[in-house]
């Protein structure tokens, strides 16, 4: 199982609908979501609100099998929630699909937990 964590930049006037996005993905479009990512192999996905001196950001945490993979199939997939996601990704944080082909944007620096 791979973990992930990346930051994508939350653009300019933008923060109204990252937080839209969040509220619809809790409701309206959770069922979408949760196939969307069963699909691509994620088992875990966690998006959270950073304020900083540099701007507005959205954490990412993700979990599965092969990240890599999920991105690609992120980028690449006709079903009509991902060409949703995909055009909200790329209005509010200017992530275009071709940037999803490659490795994931981040790579793993310390992992630590206290095993149970």
């Amino acid at each position: 199982m791979e973990c992930l964590t990346w930051f994508a930049p939350i653009l300019p006037g933008k923060l109204d609908a990252f937080n839209e996005v969040g509220v619809e993905l809790r409701s309206s479009r959770r069922e979408e979501y949760q196939r969307s990512r069963r699909r691509m192999g994620i088992v875990r996905e966690v998006t959270s609100y950073m304020a900083t001196p540099a701007g507005e950001f959205a954490c990412i945490f993700q979990e599965g099998e092969d990240i890599g993979k999920a991105l690609s199939m992120a980028a690449t997939s006709e079903d009509p929630f991902d060409e949703w996601f995909r055009g909200r990704i790329a209005e509010i944080h200017g992530i275009l699909p071709e940037m999803l082909q490659g490795p994931p944007p981040a790579k793993l620096h310390a992992d630590f937990r206290i095993d149970a």
